[in-house]
């Protein structure tokens, strides 16, 4: 008579399956893939799951609620180096970024820009160089 039988727990330290034979069969997922979308790959949602675009941002990146104090204001922003490459034709031009900040990396140029607002090395910058830049909303320019 065994007067003392040994634990299945101890029995199967050391075994990645316990008893039930491939690793995957015991998980209870069925055969999906993995977790969450992993394996997509295998499955119909192979050829919509890149291409469309609704289910591209529901996957990706992060998720949750941000406070009115997190949100940034975004404007559009552009340097005078590249006003003056792009935009910059002639001596006196009038040039309308409305809807943009000046940044002030570049030279100035004699030209009158329309800017939305501007640094105040932008507006040193122009001064210097003989042009101007007007400021939307505001009836003086403010340094």
């Amino acid at each position: 008579m065994k007067t003392h039988k040994r634990k299945k727990s101890s029995r199967i330290r050391g075994a990645r399956t316990c008893g039930w034979g491939f690793r995957q069969k015991h998980k209870g997922h069925g055969n999906k893939g993995g977790f969450g979308m992993a394996g997509a790959g295998k499955h119909k949602a192979q050829s919509t799951l890149m291409t469309d675009t609704k289910k591209k941002k529901q996957y990706f990146g992060k998720k949750g609620l941000t406070s009115r104090g997190t949100e940034r204001v975004r404007n559009e922003t552009i340097n005078l180096r590249d006003i003056k490459n792009n935009f910059f034709k002639k001596n006196g031009d009038k040039i309308d970024f409305s809807k943009h900040k000046i940044l002030g990396m570049g030279e100035g140029f004699n030209a009158e820009i329309k800017a939305l607002s501007a640094t105040a090395s932008a507006i040193e910058k122009m001064e210097k160089a003989g042009g101007d830049i007007v400021l939307v909303g505001r009836e003086k320019n403010v340094k």
